[in-house]
């Protein structure tokens, strides 16, 4: 039976679907692109686009990490991801300083990546552990 092309398979789910740090992650970078859509033109373009990458990048690389074979790789991409993370975080703070964000925004897009960051750490603790225990 040949699927048409284009056709998605109803209730298919990737493996990277599953975790909650990559729906969290996908939910964080939507939020954060929302408000750069609000941006005025020609304004801090090199760090409108560095925000777009860092806060695109986490939730490419849980994904990507996750279709890997081994957990050490998966480890390395989630280390990535917590990496644009924090650059995410960094950017925020500026771009409140600067007040390209509020101050109310730039808190949500704090507490959302905080509990982005325990869940991360949490899922590489966990990894680990099953890496040291054979399971």
């Amino acid at each position: 039976m040949q699927e048409k092309e284009g056709a998605s398979v109803p209730g298919y789910i990737f493996p990277f679907e599953k975790l909650d740090v990559g729906r969290e992650s996908v939910d964080l970078a939507d939020f954060v692109l929302g408000l750069l859509e609000h941006v005025p033109q020609g304004r801090h373009l090199r760090l409108l686009s560095q925000m777009e990458g860092a806060v695109t990048s986490v939730a490419q690389n849980i994904a990507e990490g996750k279709g890997r074979q081994h957990r050490k790789e998966f480890l390395q991409y989630l280390s990535i991801a917590q990496g644009s993370l924090y650059e995410t975080v960094t950017l925020n703070e500026v771009f409140g300083k600067r007040l390209i964000f509020s101050e109310a925004e730039s808190v949500t897009i704090r507490l959302r990546a905080e509990r982005l960051d325990r869940k991360l750490n949490g899922l590489m603790n966990a990894i680990r552990g099953k890496g040291r225990h054979g399971g």
